[in-house]
């Protein structure tokens, strides 16, 4: 047999009790797959699975062809056991409707091939996470990871299963029952030694078996992490592994087998099942998990008989366990660790025994039910709160002392200057923790965590600020998070985390219509060990700043290029670099926005900066673009959410103050109007704002392309709206500096342009809706 264990992570040469006859598999493959051997020199290579405990797995190369073969292990095998022909089935029902598994490729019934039936996937590539606390990722990472899986197995339950042409895979009725007396009986079979718990807790789960047990879903049997492979780059699961023991039956056994670990004993150590879940930063609790799952299938979170459903899981699992000791004894088990598995029997037994004495409430306590539908983690839920309580202690409190400054400093030399109040608010909130809080890779937030808090912290204009979380700063910090060099990183990106620098963008020209950015023209020339920025640029934002020491500037490198969208880079320009010149700062209706450092007009003659100061490389500038709007856009959109609700609040305040024609202003229906349909828009934009956070916490920004464009639309028209009847029930005191309302109007009427135009952003989501609407009307055919 050609063997090549050092070829695919986690294999293995093939065991001796498990080799096989390579040349009649090779042969057996050619005569019987499409499209296998297109490379006639090439040789079938082997290479055996770690992990496989049951049905032992293999990973096949021929040539750049990657297989996945399982198969019956050899020997004696316990009864109803290892039905690879079931594997297969499911497998390939499943992939038919686009749930995520590999390609079924082939089954093989004749043992005489390779000495037992057996069956061929397509290898699909991605991550696998052996480790339960997925140590080497953010927190916001790994929470989008467990919410990813849940969602998975809410899919898989949520199938049909006449649709899938699956009647008859298992018996359904009466599965909980059939569970207890099979694994008894499988426990029986295989057991070594008499262990009390194991015969108390079958006769337990025997007389307590729930009143509905007449569920019928597909069940996986074992979904768990480490039988799940993740999209390479997002936390997306792309393929759901190891279907020996599915059917037909009661789903919560399913969900029961995925929260054990919360439970799981300490002096049981097994790998992946040694761990305890909620040590770690970013993973859900169980309650959180069970909160999803219902969400998605659209059931009651308060599960009856959570007790029982523990108990079995861990009655299962120590059957399991005894199983796979007594395939060790007999000698055809591919673990190295197998033997390990005696002394794991009792104790998940005794564990079982303590949680069928347990009453649980599944359900999430009542809090705000959009925080329930896009589940924040318990982090997101501190820092929320502590957010709040800070803009209630110390930012509200001084915002009409800081809007006064301004005030009076508009025409003076100190306008770019920020009250003393500002930096003493900074160090309050760095040394509480509330800093950088939009970055998942430092805060540990998701982005659904940080939607809700940059809500908060729309309402008052400078409290991004406070937090280390203003624009453009943010999606500057981003870019150099995720595409800086080791180098750029300790140069710029620790002083902007450290707030002792600011930094400004420059991508928009006023002599091109930015709305198509492959428009833009300043160049930037390679020369020698250096680049030569010339160009001219605006609505460069946060230039004025006195702390902004670095520009990221987007221009044209590679005019050769055949795909426009790879002729442009991004490149670091320090301000203080010769032939940098910063023109005038522009207005908005108006307002020079000094606070946040005005939107400048900024010439680059024959600047010269070093060929290190480029970003990832040359013609990656739409690449890092998109990477930076993604998480941008949600921070803007929810801001702007915060500013409608101080914008409402101001509505109603005045609606009960004022009376005009004998009543007050609300009992004008006009006005009450407009307050309902207010609330209204502001529970649309959310819910919409917080799916596109959602989307990029498990999709990645590129999968959620169309809910940032729809959310960048949505939301500044809506507050527009809403601030606009503000200002009409304030009458002329709300276009006045008595009131926020103008700026307010001002800030949001921008949006509307900044980071693309609506009209773009509606062309890209009807793009995207006939994509999809034919994918569908494909999927049907």
């Amino acid at each position: 047999m050609e063997t090549a264990a050092s070829r695919e992570p986690n294999t293995m040469e093939v065991l001796p009790q498990h080799k096989f006859d390579c040349r009649s598999l090779d042969a057996y493959l050619h005569q019987h797959l499409p499209g296998f051997g297109t490379e006639p020199e090439a040789k079938l290579t082997v290479a055996q699975y770690r992990s496989g405990q049951s049905n032992p797995t293999f990973h096949l190369q021929k040539g750049f062809q990657a297989y996945v073969l399982r198969k019956k292990p050899p020997g004696l095998l316990l009864p109803k056991a290892h039905k690879i022909d079931r594997e297969f089935k499911v497998q390939k029902a499943l992939f038919s409707v686009g749930f995520p598994v590999p390609k079924p490729l082939l089954y093989c019934s004749d043992p005489s091939v390779i000495g037992t039936e057996f069956y061929l996937m397509e290898h699909v590539q991605g991550r696998i996470f052996r480790d339960l606390t997925i140590p080497g990722v953010s927190p916001a990472e790994r929470s989008a990871i467990y919410v990813a899986m849940i969602q998975t197995l809410a899919q898989l339950h949520s199938l049909n299963i006449q649709s899938l042409q699956l009647e008859g895979y298992g018996r359904g009725v009466g599965y909980c029952k059939r569970q207890v007396s099979t694994w008894t009986k499988q426990y029986q079979a295989a057991a070594h030694q008499d262990i009390p718990a194991m015969n108390q807790l079958s006769d337990w789960l025997m007389k307590n078996l729930p009143d509905n047990d007449n569920e019928e879903n597909l069940i996986h049997g074992d979904f768990r992490l480490d039988n799940i492979v993740f999209h390479p780059k997002e936390s997306r699961v792309i393929a759901v592994l190891d279907w020996e023991l599915s059917t037909i039956g009661h789903p919560l056994l399913d969900l029961a087998h995925l929260s054990m670990f919360y439970f799981w004993p300490r002096t049981v150590s097994l790998g992946n099942q040694s761990h305890h879940l909620q040590e770690n930063i970013g993973i859900p609790s169980m309650e959180e998990l069970i909160s999803i799952y219902c969400h998605c299938r659209g059931i009651n979170p308060n599960l009856p008989n959570w007790n029982f459903f523990l108990a079995l899981s861990y009655f299962k699992m120590a059957g399991i366990a005894q199983g796979i000791y007594n395939r060790y004894l007999l000698g055809n088990n591919a673990s190295e660790n197998s033997f390990q598995y005696a002394n794991v029997v009792q104790p998940l037994a005794e564990i079982g025994l303590r949680l069928s004495k347990r009453s649980f409430s599944t359900a999430l306590p009542q809090t705000d039910t959009t925080c329930q539908l896009f589940v924040q983690t318990r982090t997101g839920q501190d820092v929320l709160t502590r957010v709040k309580q800070f803009m209630k202690q110390h930012i509200l409190p001084v915002e009409k002392k800081v809007i006064e400054f301004y005030v009076q400093n508009e025409n003076s030399v100190d306008k770019w200057k920020k009250p003393l109040v500002i930096d003493k608010l900074k160090e309050m909130a760095k040394a509480e923790g509330l800093w950088n809080l939009f970055l998942p890779a430092v805060s540990g937030l998701t982005q659904v965590d940080y939607a809700l808090i940059a809500e908060e912290t729309g309402k008052c204009f400078f409290a991004p600020d406070i937090f280390n979380c203003q624009a453009p700063d943010t999606g500057n910090m981003e870019v150099l998070h995720l595409y800086g060099s080791e180098k750029q990183k300790q140069q710029w990106l620790e002083p902007l985390l450290q707030g002792s620098i600011t930094s400004c963008f420059c991508m928009t020209e006023p002599d091109v219509a930015s709305s198509d950015a492959a428009n833009i023209e300043c160049s930037i020339q390679r020369d020698g060990d250096s680049y030569i920025i010339n160009g001219r640029k605006w609505w460069s934002s946060g230039a004025g700043n006195p702390k902004c020491k670095i520009a990221i500037v987007m221009g044209r490198i590679n005019s050769n290029s055949e795909t426009r969208h790879k002729q442009h880079s991004m490149i670091l320009v320090p301000i203080n670099t010769p032939g940098v010149e910063i023109i005038r700062p522009l207005t908005v209706f108006g307002y020079l926005d000094n606070f946040h450092g005005g939107h400048f007009e900024i010439h680059f003659n024959q600047v010269r900066v070093p060929a290190t100061n480029l970003i990832l490389g040359e013609g990656r500038g739409f690449e890092i673009a998109q990477g930076r709007l993604g998480p941008g856009r949600i921070h803007h959109c929810m801001r702007t959410i915060g500013l409608a609700e101080r914008a409402l609040q101001i509505m109603c305040e005045r609606a009960n103050q004022r009376v005009a024609f004998k009543k007050k202003l609300y009992s004008h229906e006009v006005v009450a109007h407009w307050i309902a349909e207010s609330r209204i828009a502001i529970e649309e934009i959310r819910l919409l704002t917080l799916k596109a956070a959602h989307s990029i916490d498990t999709l990645g920004s590129a999968g959620a392309k169309k809910e940032i464009a729809m959310i960048k639309v949505a939301a500044p028209r809506a507050v527009c709206k809403i601030i606009d009847r503000a200002i009409q029930v304030c009458g002329a005191a709300g276009i006045s500096q008595d009131y926020p309302l103008a700026n307010m109007y001002a800030l949001t009427r921008t949006l509307r342009i900044a980071d693309g135009p609506d009209e773009v952003h509606l062309s890209a989501v009807a793009k995207m809706e006939l994509r999809d609407q034919a994918q569908n009307l494909r999927a049907k055919i």
